[in-house]
Order: C-alpha cells, then structure tokens, then sequence
C-alpha cells in the first residue's frame, strides 16, 4: 500500500509595536495587542475554524480513512488561548479521532538550532510538553522550523529521542533521488527522513489561485493523477503545507476547501494509496538509502537554504545581537522576561528583514520595508537587553561554567579598566587648559630666545667681514713699530 502523507504547520507569531510608540528603558511592552487579535480573530474566521470543522467531518464521513499531522508553534497556542480558544477545541476534537498526529518542533519555530543547540533542544522539549498537555499524545517525530535540517542536527534529534524527522526534498541533496521515498540519516542511520515533495505541495499553497498558471484551474482529479504517477514506482508523498494556504492565502472563493474536500475523496477510492500519518509512514518503509546533507537546508525560496532568514548583513546583525542573550535569560528565569524571549524569537522577526525581493508580500509582513523591519526589531532587542542587564551579575551567569564565569569576569575586569582609563583622561583633559598656557608661554619664551640668538649671530657675522681689512693693517703696523725699534738701536 502506497501512502499520502498530510501535514500542517501552524504558526501564528506576535507582531511587534512600532519603535515610534515606545521609549526604549521605558516602556517594556513590545507588541501591538491591537494587530495580534485582529490577525487571529480574522485567521481563525477565515482558516482555522472552517478546516478543522471540515478536517473533522471528512475523518468521520470516511471511518478513519482521512489521516493527517500537525506542528503547532508556542506562539499560535498562545494566541489562540487568549483571542480563539474555540481553535484548541478544534484540534482537541481532532486529536479525539486517533487519525491525527501532532508533531514536536521548536516552540518558538526560532532559528536556535543554527547555533544554540541547548537552546533548541530546550525549546523542543517546551512544546512537545504544551502539546501532551492540549492534546494527550507524546510526539515521536520532529520537525524544526521552516524544514531547516543538516546531519548534525539529525543526530542531535535521534539522541533526543525522536524516530523521525521532517526535511525538504531539495534538489541540491536529492541530485537524481526522489523525494517520495523514506530516508536515513548518514550520522545515524536510525533517524528516517521524511522528504517535502515541494512541487506538489506548492502546486496547491503557492499556484491554485494563480490565473497565470499554465496548469490552472487545479482540479481534484488532475492533483490525484500526478500523485498516482509518482506512487507508481515509488513508496509514499509528503504534502507539507502552511496551514493559512487553506482559507487565508487561498480564500475560501477560489474554491480551495472543494478542491480538498473531492481531493479526500478520491484517495480514499483509490485502489493501493492511503493516507497515513508520519509514524505510519516509517513504520510502513524502511530507508531506500543514505542521505547526506552536510549543510543547512530549508523549504524557504528556491535556494532551500537559511538566506531568508540570514541572507543579509542586517539579518545577520540582528540574530547574532538577540542570540548571546540566552544564557543569561534562562539564568534569571524570569517569567516576563521568559515570555518575551520567546516570543522574539520566532523566525518571522528575520524574515521580514529579507532584501531578497524588490517588495514585501503585504500580507506576510507588517512593515514597509525590511530596514523598517530591522529598526524596530533592534529597539526592542536594545530595551530587552537593558532590563537584562539590571539582575546582579552572579545571577546572570549562574549558569556558566567556571572557564566561561572567568572569561565573563575577564571581559567585565577590563571594561573595568577602560572605564579608568576613560576617568583619567577625562581628569587630565580638565587640567589641560592650564597646562596648555603653560606650554604657550614656554613656547613663547624659547621662541624669544631664538630670536635674539639669532639677532646676536646676525650681528656678530656682520663686524668680523668688516674687520677683516684692519686686522692686516694692524699686523703691518706692528711690523713697522717692530723696524723702528730696531733702527734706534
């Protein structure tokens, strides 16, 4: 039996204030309350309520036979408490059927794993704790924010505790493989991957609505004869969408929730294709072989790489300015300053900085341009590292280790000295005007003497030319009294 593999990723992250609405070391509020509520009643309205009221439905209508997954962000499950609660019914009714898998990812979809594993390791484990709480199941499969994935980050998901982990079928890893099979990791061959057919997927999410599209309009019965071609000859096709694809980036009058509804149907007539969920998936297919992916690869743009997120110099800035914070924010542990860590976290807050493109999708950023963007990201990162900076110094780096503690102190110690350092010339720049009439007179005084040295020089060098004549008549004059003297004789 060859299978169809459904997932929806579900992330809702905070929009911050304007700069211009709040003073920095001031106001500690960073996000527009106003924008948040409206973006989740007006999502929830358009997406989220209308699919899980349809996901659920199908499943029941079919007996079980419609199977998906879910990765659910810490910042849509906080919103969702606090603006839609009828949305975590939603997923506890679907998560009541046994058809749907909820799948463990970074709960603050952030970017921690380029460089903190700590801290994705932490955040991990954050949501899927939030998730066996909301929805009593216990996630075995991974997948990290935006699809980023390397061999190292696999392994580190294996010694986590995870079977499975989620990746982009990119071309650059895949070469002449296909992304509809299941994979391993090269650093431990126990982790099985599971591959984004990104054409397929975007068929839908990126091109159903599009009237330029050679292929459009999509039908259900066309989208089900590309998927039969692939599962001809190979085992399973991973369908990752963004759940905003059904609802909010194809609005419901372009017939996106029809279009899925007889695409359900259809697969469940088929004859040797099913839905399953990620786990049935790998415990269906053992690995065809090995998948090497040394670098960092994602589902973003057509490069499936991090450039989205840290392309530029800005991007760059920002996330190396925000990421040596951490330690000291899970040494204070303070829940205010907790909460805001992770909600600057999110990917998004990088995304929204990308000069990749000539212009911004207005409705997937808040800002004008990606500099408007960085601004007002690096006042907030400014004000959040100043009331950091206000707990004592040994609570700060409580968690450091010893060799770590020194190097802090180190850099404290000669901050220490610059400061003196600072202070003494600031005493010798006051005293510097006395001292500079001093240097003026001294000045004015050698000058002085030069001048009638030289004047003494000038006149001594005048006589001696003059003189010269009468010094050889004096020598004949002495000659002479000299003869006469003689002559008396």
């Amino acid at each position: 039996m060859k299978n169809i593999c459904l997932h929806f990723s579900v992330h809702q992250p905070f929009r911050l204030r304007s700069y211009r609405f709040f003073d920095i070391g001031q106001d500690h509020y960073y996000y527009d309350d106003f924008s948040n509520k409206s973006n989740a009643l007006t999502i929830a309205k358009r997406c989220y309520i209308p699919m899980n009221n349809l996901l659920l439905s199908l499943i029941n209508a079919n007996k079980g036979a419609l199977k998906v997954s879910f990765s659910i962000s810490g910042s849509a499950l906080e919103q969702f408490e606090m603006y839609t609660p009828e949305v975590i019914e939603g997923f506890k009714a679907l998560a009541k059927t046994k058809c749907v898998e909820f799948v463990a990812q970074p709960d603050s979809d952030s970017l921690a794993a380029v460089n903190n594993t700590e801290e994705f390791a932490l955040q991990v484990a954050e949501n899927a704790k939030k998730i066996e709480t909301l929805f009593g199941q216990h996630p075995k499969v991974l997948k990290n924010s935006g699809l980023i994935y390397s061999d190292s980050l696999g392994e580190l998901a294996y010694e986590m505790g995870y079977t499975a982990m989620m990746a982009e079928g990119a071309e650059q890893i895949l070469g002449w493989k296909s992304s509809n099979f299941v994979y391993c990791n090269e650093r431990q061959p126990r982790l099985k991957l599971l591959l984004r057919n990104f054409k397929l997927t975007d068929d839908v999410s990126l091109r159903f609505a599009s009237r330029v599209w050679c292929e459009w309009p999509l039908t259900a019965e066309k989208y089900m004869g590309w998927i039969s071609n692939s599962l001809l000859k190979e085992d399973v096709v991973n369908l990752f969408y963004d759940y905003k694809t059904f609802g909010e980036y194809n609005r419901a009058e372009t017939g996106i929730f029809d279009f899925f509804s007889a695409f359900v149907a259809l697969v469940v007539k088929a004859k040797g294709i099913s839905f399953a969920t990620p786990s049935e998936v790998v415990e269906n297919f053992q690995p065809i072989s090995v998948l090497s992916v040394p670098q960092y690869t994602s589902c973003a743009d057509e490069e499936r790489d991090l450039s989205a997120w840290l392309g530029n110099n800005l991007q760059k800035q920002a996330f190396d300015t925000l990421s040596p914070l951490q330690r000291i924010v899970r040494a204070v542990n303070d829940p205010a300053l907790t909460q805001d860590w992770n909600r600057l976290q999110v990917n998004e807050n990088f995304y929204y900085m990308s000069t990749k493109f000539f212009s911004h999708d207005a409705g997937r950023t808040p800002y004008q341009t990606p500099y408007e963007a960085f601004i007002n990201f690096m006042n907030v990162i400014s004000d959040f590292a100043e009331r950091l900076n206000q707990f004592p110094m040994n609570t700060r780096f409580s968690v450091l280790t010893k060799d770590e503690l020194e190097q802090e102190i180190a850099k404290h110690t000669d901050i220490l000295k610059e400061l003196e350092d600072v202070k003494k010339k600031i005493s010798v720049a006051k005293k510097q005007p006395a001292k500079k009439a001093s240097t003026q007179k001294t000045e004015a005084t050698k000058s002085t003497a030069k001048t009638t040295i030289a004047k003494k020089e000038k006149t001594a060098a005048a006589p001696k030319a003059k003189k010269a004549e009468p010094k050889k008549a004096a020598v004949k004059t002495a000659k002479a009294t000299t003869k006469k003297k003689t002559t008396k004789k």
